[in-house]
């Protein structure tokens, strides 16, 4: 077995994706204590402590203690290189997390046990389910009063269409939680409960029959019995091709921010997780395991470091082995960039990269060089498809406090529209920029960032628009035609694609009737600027 190949059977690359306060941001702590990256989990509840999540890199997101940015935190764990993507629960900032879901091999969804399954979770989900990505469960908070097991399990195979294979089971709930049956293995996972500390010396029981347990645990312990015989007859065995196809996904229930499960979540991505797999480029499939690095850009995030005022670009790599200082190709514009700077995550903290495998997220600093969707080989022309860009539904102009800052507005604004953060659109008529989002805390993030990364203070004030549409068309004469004829209402974006703005959506479907020749499209895939067309309305 080469190297390559070798190191691509030990990866594991996977998001966690959930509905906002569902505990995913405490689960990635957990998961990156237990795994020994970090000796203390930072606390996201406490706001206004002095530590604050490893994944939490931004300064607005310790202000408010969400995530409203991918994080990238690679961790060894059972002679596994496990790299994980934690993605913004917020829907406002779900373009982020589609993306971040195109560069991964699995997820590992939250569920909140009192709320159970809601809007976020079925919009991601159906972004996996398109994929095919294998999904693992892990129902959180049973340490509070929450609802019942077998309805959440009900639940999730009715909302998600998805079959359920439980592999622990809980043991009570709220105050009278003690803990997780392994229905694997047969035993039961005592914890004490723990917020900042891995324990490593956890009391483990084999099987539920010891009378002793029953004095011990009570009445919880006499209901789990009753449900975990009725899941054993209920319930399909686990289908490990099932599972790869994101038909079927194993369930594991507990506590986060107790350590309740945590490990055995761990465990699951090792054991059942599939390795880099072969990648659909435009021109062929492409195989982790040649000799020929590619990858492909799908993040770009500015000022990780404000005091340096970089921008890095996060590429997941698709074959092949990167070596510092290769030279590497940009295929959309054929420039060649050096990559002796090339860093691995734990979130902000970065460190020189010397090698890296399938699967892993390297980060290139880039000045401009590289966009989203770029992809990146030692030559041969590639092009990796599947990164989406949604057409804005709100949109808003910017007004500058100080017109001596304008030239840090628009340096702002061209960064933070590479990131896809918020999409920046030139007008082909007049100066003044226009801000599309899919939801209303973008804004406000741009408006913090700007201030406090760029100095820039500015209004967000309301644009007349309300619908927008990338526009195409076979013969390049008639879409400059329809340009010249709509010029105060097409603007371009951060890739000078020409996009229809409207004020209504009736104005849209007059000018879709009268212009026959012309596409117009709600999605677009960056990669070669793929269009899609099948989403008009």
């Amino acid at each position: 077995m080469t190297i390559i190949n070798n190191e691509v059977t030990r990866r594991r690359t996977f998001a966690i994706i959930s509905h906002p306060d569902a505990g995913k941001t405490t689960l990635t702590e957990k998961l990156l204590m237990y795994a020994g990256a970090i000796h203390i989990a930072g606390s996201v509840k406490a706001r206004k402590a002095s530590r604050h999540a490893t994944s939490d890199w931004m300064e607005i997101e310790k202000q408010r203690g969400i995530s409203v940015a991918s994080s990238v935190m690679q961790m060894e764990y059972r002679d596994c290189v496990i790299n994980l993507l934690d993605t913004p629960g917020h829907q406002d900032f779900s373009e982020d997390t589609y993306r971040v879901l195109t560069a991964v091999d699995a997820a590992l969804m939250v569920i909140d046990a009192a709320n159970g399954v809601e809007a976020q979770t079925l919009r991601l989900l159906a972004v996996c389910r398109a994929r095919n990505t294998p999904i693992v469960t892990f129902i959180n908070k049973m340490d509070r009063e929450v609802r019942d097991p077998l309805a959440l399990i009900d639940e999730i195979e009715q909302t998600l269409g998805m079959t359920t294979v439980p592999f622990t089971w809980p043991i009570g709930m709220g105050r009278q939680f003690h803990g997780v049956f392994d229905l694997q293995h047969n035993c039961m996972r005592v914890f004490r409960p723990g917020a900042d500390r891995a324990d490593n010396d956890e009391e483990i029981i084999t099987g539920l029959d010891d009378p002793s347990m029953t004095a011990r645990f009570g009445a919880s312990l006499t209901d789990a019995q009753q449900e975990i015989e009725l899941i054993k007859g209920a319930s399909p065995a686990f289908d490990k091709p099932a599972f790869l196809s994101g038909q079927q996904t194993p369930v594991f229930f507990g506590s986060a921010i107790n350590n309740f499960g945590v490990r055995e979540i761990l465990d699951a991505l090792v054991d059942l997780a599939p390795s880099p797999e072969s990648r659909q480029a435009m021109q062929r499939e492409v195989h982790p395991e040649e000799k020929k690095f590619s990858g492909v850009v799908f993040k770009i995030q500015a000022n990780m470091n404000p005091s340096h005022r970089d921008r890095i670009a996060f590429v997941r790599i698709c074959s092949g082995q990167f070596k510092r200082g290769m030279n590497l190709k940009v295929v959309r514009s054929s420039k060649d960039i050096r990559t002796n700077t090339v860093v691995s995550f734990l979130s902000q903290r970065r460190e020189l990269l010397e090698t890296a495998f399938p699967g892993d997220i390297i980060g290139i600093p880039n000045h401009g060089t590289l966009q989203l969707g770029d992809t990146l080989t030692e030559g041969e022309a590639l092009q990796f498809t599947g990164l989406p860009f949604f057409a804005p539904e709100l949109f808003q102009s910017v007004e500058i406090a100080d017109p001596l800052r304008s030239k840090q507005l628009k340096l702002g604004l061209t960064q933070l529209g590479e990131e896809g953060a918020i999409q920046v659109f030139r007008p082909h008529i007049g100066n003044t920029l226009l801000l599309g989002a899919v939801g209303v805390l973008q804004f406000e993030v741009v408006t913090h960032r700007l201030k406090h990364e760029y100095g820039v203070t500015a209004r967000i004030v309301p644009a007349k628009y309300q619908v927008a549409r990338w526009v195409t068309a076979d013969d390049p004469r008639e879409l400059q035609r329809f340009i010249e004829k709509n010029a105060h209402r097409i603007a371009y974006d951060a890739v000078d694609a020409p996009t229809f703005l409207a004020s209504y959506g009736a104005e849209l479907s007059v000018t879709e009737e009268n212009w026959k020749l012309i596409k117009f499209h709600k999605l677009r895939e960056h990669a070669g600027l793929v269009f899609q067309t099948h989403m008009n309305s």
